[in-house]
């Protein structure tokens, strides 16, 4: 048997549900180049008949990447089928992954269907992928707690019907490691076709198990495996990417098998997907918490200090940690920063190197000093990505006090104008808040969530804002970084702003499209 383990990364489909707000278009398309760094084998970019939004997303991520296999998810239906080939056709290689419950729970209560019938479903939906592609995927949604004759009928049928990958997913968590790992080798023992598939897993995590299940699955036959960066996911999410590699990697003499995922991109990554997507990992998280590596007792620090694998299994380097951290100030150089910017892992593409020495700049003058988690932070959240957006912040002024109202001033720009407003509000951020709102006439914007972190440490760190609002009923998020409170979240709303402006101008388009089909 084949010793490779396919990594398939979801983290754009199952994991994006979970959040409080989509994702841009551009934002996706930022964690598809990333999981294709990292290594990742198929990357599922969405579910493109949910939303013009979420075809738009996969579209472009198709388009743009060249090293990983594009997955779109479909149900089992002509219409989520036909959606996933129009999106990924523009994509070098693609694969369509259509899914039906099995389990008697859902095939009764949900599909309301009998079991011969869901058959002939997923027989058709296979059928009907073959027309773009050779690449399908079939899914038995809850197969964990579908009777195993027949998941072993259903598996041999998406088998006989072109199915090439075949994913068994516990889709509820409910399952124990010998009980899954007991449902995948019954499949291999009791399925005439199945060496003409591979076999995949897709855990999700209620129990805590879903690694540990993921693991068994392999354990026994799978050599693919569906996860998410951080283990994000409906519910309690799904397996954790991190984890299943460094598993595979840090235990290959004993386990036998091979990833493609370069290890040293997983912090990077990590930290990314946990930003952009508004989803801190907790400190004790295993690969990627801040205390993964940390060590507090005196008999472990004893221990690294005289051999490091005394206390650590693998090295915070083998994930992308860099425990050395090179200060700069405002007297260094473009070839400095680049230089930087390249032995943390970067490539030129990755980055404008102009603007974010600009950034650079700006914020040397506010810190004097700037680590190597500020370089990585003005990245990631490199305000000037936004030159090109519709609403521009040119001016901020807000005053808060002892016996003062607070109240703020800003200036923005937008189409052909230039907006000044002033307001007062609550606190210094809701008087600059209103001001905004009023400037660009969005009085339909609610914030229902903002949330303050520091992105480093000690009383410099950089601040930054994560806001949620909605707006015509959705909602959007928002990323300010800066080392003033106000202004972050001054661009945290402003990103905001330009989410929402850019949805409305794809809910017009859908609009045109619809009135020039006459529909």
């Amino acid at each position: 048997m084949d010793n490779q383990v396919k990594i398939f990364d979801t983290t754009l489909r199952d994991g994006e549900q979970a959040l409080p707000a989509s994702l841009t278009v551009k934002e996706k398309l930022q964690i598809a180049l990333a999981l294709e760094r990292l290594g990742v084998d198929i990357i599922e970019a969405g579910f493109p008949v949910s939303s013009p939004g979420d075809f738009q997303s996969v579209q472009t991520i198709a388009r743009e990447v060249k090293n990983a296999t594009v997955c779109g998810l479909s149900r089992a239906m002509a219409k989520d089928i036909d959606a996933c080939g129009e999106a990924l056709r523009v994509a070098e290689r693609f694969r369509i992954h259509t899914f039906i419950a099995t389990s008697s729970i859902h095939v009764d209560s949900k599909l309301r269907k009998s079991n011969d019938e869901v058959v002939d479903m997923a027989v058709a939906a296979i059928k009907h992928a073959a027309k773009y592609t050779n690449d399908i995927e079939f899914s038995c949604e809850d197969a964990g707690r579908t009777h195993i004759d027949y998941l072993c009928r259903m598996v041999e049928a998406a088998i006989n019907a072109g199915a090439t990958t075949v994913n068994i997913p516990d889709t509820v968590g409910y399952t124990t490691p010998s009980e899954f790992g007991g449902i995948i080798h019954n499949l291999f023992n009791r399925v005439p076709n199945i060496d003409k598939a591979i076999i995949s897993v897709h855990c999700h995590n209620d129990l805590g198990l879903a690694v540990a299940n993921s693991l068994a699955a392999v354990e026994n036959g799978a050599r693919q495996v569906e996860c998410t960066i951080n283990g994000i996911g409906e519910r309690a999410g799904n397996a954790s990417l991190e984890e299943i590699a460094m598993i595979l990697k840090t235990r290959e003499q004993l386990l036998g098998l091979q990833t493609n995922i370069q290890s040293s991109e997983i912090s990077r990554t990590s930290k990314l997907v946990s930003q952009l997507c508004n989803m801190p990992v907790q400190a004790n998280k295993a690969i990627v918490g801040a205390n993964a590596f940390s060590h507090s007792s005196g008999i472990h620090q004893d221990g690294v200090l005289k051999a490091q694998n005394t206390y650590e299994i693998m090295t915070p380097e083998s994930v992308g940690i860099n425990k050395n951290n090179l200060n700069l100030t405002s007297r260094s150089g473009r070839h400095v920063i680049k230089h930087r910017m390249h032995e943390l892992g970067y490539q030129d593409t990755d980055f404008d190197l102009d603007k974010l020495y600009q950034s650079f700049l700006k914020l040397a003058d506010k810190k004097g000093q700037v680590f190597d988690y500020d370089l990585e932070a003005l990245v990631f959240f490199d305000q000037t990505r936004q030159d090109e957006a519709y609403y521009q912040l040119n001016y901020l002024h807000a005053n808060a006090g002892k016996n003062i109202v607070p109240n703020a001033t800003v200036i923005v720009a937008f189409g052909d104008q230039e907006v000044t407003e002033s307001s007062t509000g609550n606190g210094p951020v809701d008087a600059a808040f209103n001001a905004i709102i009023k400037a660009t006439g969005r009085d339909s914007i609610e914030i229902v969530d903002f949330k303050l972190d520091s992105k480093g440490e000690g009383a410099d760190a950089l601040a930054q804002v994560s806001v949620i609002a909605t707006y015509n009923g959705r909602r959007f998020s928002g990323i300010g970084l800066a080392t003033d409170i106000v202004e972050a979240g001054v661009k945290a709303l402003i990103y905001v702003m330009n989410n929402t402006y850019l949805a409305d101008q794809i809910d017009q388009q859908k609009k045109q499209v619809k009135r020039i089909a006459g529909v």
